[in-house]
């Protein structure tokens, strides 16, 4: 086993696009000591009686300022970091960026016994939003944080002027299509034997079709070098409590409502459907990923359209950067185009 002798070189290796999944650095049940590579700013507040922080990106626009703000919410295995690459794109284009992390995740509080909501999430958001003196946005959600964008889009229409949703989470709901219905102590159990060695297999499998690179590695290193640390049970706990939010919270009954433009930008190689691998085998072929559920819910949404990227999957603005933007900039213009990745509805 290697040791380390200083907590910089922990540090050092644990920001290494190169570095061995085996060897999780802690970097506390806060990432406090992962660097985002941009400037963390903090939003104070009370939520269900507890003091909370919530850590947030905030860039200013590099090229031409438009006015135009873009709120970007990452997925349960993602933090505001993994939207670097965007964020820097967008500023250049005139846009003002923001990229909270959410409370229970990455760098933001992790409050005992909490209650994790979309509901809630969306309003501390909201709250956050208010603070910054930023009124209507463009809101893009990846993964789980496509749930919260369409929750947050749901309470506060007045607020959104354009929803993306970046293979989102929450367009099925998985426990009606054979997922069974896992209570919060056996998640805990689950979330004991969460390692670097599995968090990249699964990754491995359903969001990177069996192609890794060595970048993906740092996002590997950070999501288990929370869990690596003596505050890792913090992390476990709640980990365990935001699956529970997921399993629990689709957001698919009410898509019909949204009512400003949506788009689905979905890499059509995604392999996720949450929690799947838990349903009986004879049923699992039920339980639809991502990109199955995305081809029924653009019909359902009143003016929506889909951007198919059929080369990629569950992180495109991971894996792609360039062409993910090009169909951002197609979700976030003007309506009806389309390209050779892509149909757009």
């Amino acid at each position: 086993m290697i040791r380390w002798k200083t907590a910089a070189a922990a540090v050092s290796i644990a920001l290494s696009p190169t570095v061995a999944v085996a060897q999780a650095v802690p970097l506390g049940a806060n990432l406090e000591r992962f660097d985002y590579g941009a400037l963390v700013h903090w939003f104070a507040t009370s939520s269900q009686g507890q003091q909370v922080k919530m850590a947030y990106l905030d860039w200013r626009p590099t090229g031409v300022a438009n006015g135009k703000t873009i709120v970007l919410f990452h997925g349960k295995n993602f933090c505001a970091a993994t939207w670097l690459d965007t964020a820097k794109a967008l500023a250049a284009q005139g846009f003002r960026v923001i990229a909270p992390d959410q409370i229970g995740f990455c760098k933001s509080s992790k409050p005992t016994g909490y209650q994790y909501s979309f509901h809630t999430m969306a309003e501390l958001t909201r709250a956050l939003l208010d603070q910054v003196g930023v009124g209507r946005v463009i809101l893009v959600g990846h993964s789980t944080g496509g749930i919260l964008a369409a929750r947050f889009a749901l309470l506060h229409p007045d607020r959104v002027v354009r929803l993306a949703l970046v293979n989102p989470l929450g367009l099925n709901d998985t426990l009606a299509e054979g997922v069974p219905y896992t209570d919060l102590g056996k998640l805990r159990a689950e979330e004991a034997k969460t390692d670097a060695t599995s968090i990249k297999a699964y990754q491995l499998r359903n969001y990177y079709h069996g192609e890794w690179r060595p970048a993906y590695d740092r996002w590997v290193a950070m999501l288990a070098g929370q869990y690596a640390g003596p505050n890792g049970d913090i992390v476990r706990d709640a980990q365990a409590r935001l699956s529970d939010m997921i399993q629990t919270q689709p957001v698919a009954a009410d898509l019909p409502l949204l009512s400003m433009p949506v788009t689905l930008i979905i890499g059509q190689r995604d392999l996720t459907a949450f929690r799947a691998n838990s349903a009986p085998p004879d049923r699992r072929d039920q339980v639809r990923t991502v990109p199955q559920a995305a081809e029924d819910v653009v019909k359902q949404i009143p003016d929506a359209q889909l951007i198919r990227l059929n080369n990629l999957g569950h992180a495109p603005q991971v894996e792609s950067p360039s062409q993910f933007m090009e169909a951002l900039r197609m979700a976030i213009g003007k309506s009806g185009c389309t390209n050779s990745r892509g149909i757009v509805r």
